[in-house]
């Protein structure tokens, strides 16, 4: 059976106003990033023609390889996770990318936007439960992350990023999302200037509506749009 993009664009964007009014919030400070890994390029320009403006590749060569043949058709977000020989696909090409989880990688970033002369767009990724299986820096140690990315001029430090634990029910995600929240509270207060902490990257297709009501501003939607993936 077709998958109707436009109807699950629309059902997803409906549900996000849903929560974020639940919450008391404008349900513009909410940007849906379309999920398009292993989704074919025509697919992916089928979703941008259906209202698609921000698109969320997990690897870095499938991001090369879309980017090769599409472009900057719509706004580009690098979601997964990263190594630092794969920085130099996405420096200048996407406008965030959401998983600095080390120095390793930021420095990399520096480099190469420093030689772009541009500011690169980044969310520190946060393993926000200590989950093994998952990237990103460990709770008690992502203050310490951004304050050492701080003198990287090129870097501009935007947010956090995490991923909730998988689970059957959304509610199970509540308290990680809000942990979150409440880490970027807590670095906002220090009052870097280097440092914006005014984007958080949260909610997936399981759990998009818990994340809004805990103060998501880009929820990454890949299933509820284009379907199960084989």
């Amino acid at each position: 059976m077709a998958v109707d993009i436009a109807a699950n664009l629309a059902a997803v964007r409906s549900r996000v106003a849903a929560a974020a009014i639940r919450a008391g919030r404008d349900p513009s400070e909410v940007t849906l990033v379309t999920v398009s890994k292993t989704v074919s390029p025509a697919v992916v320009r089928e979703a941008v023609a259906c209202g698609a403006t921000d698109l969320g590749e997990n690897r870095a060569q499938e991001f090369r390889d879309k980017y090769a043949l599409l472009g900057p058709l719509a706004h580009w977000h690098f979601i997964g996770q990263l190594q630092t020989n794969k920085v130099k696909y996405l420096v200048e090409k996407v406008k965030l990318i959401h998983s600095v989880d080390r120095m390793a990688v930021a420095i990399e970033v520096e480099r190469l936007a420093k030689q772009a002369a541009i500011q690169q767009s980044v969310l520190v990724e946060v393993n926000i439960a200590g989950e093994h299986s998952k990237s990103g820096v460990r709770l008690d140690e992502a203050v310490a992350l951004v304050d050492s990315l701080r003198p990287l001029s090129h870097v501009r430090i935007i947010g956090l990023m995490t991923v909730a634990p998988l689970a059957a029910d959304p509610e199970a995600a509540r308290p990680h999302f809000r942990r979150l929240r409440g880490l970027a509270e807590e670095i906002a207060a220090r009052g870097w200037p280097e440092v914006e902490m005014t984007q958080l990257s949260m909610g997936m297709s399981g759990d998009f509506e818990v994340a809004v009501e805990e103060g998501a501003t880009l929820i990454r939607v890949g299933t509820a749009i284009f379907g199960p993936r084989a």
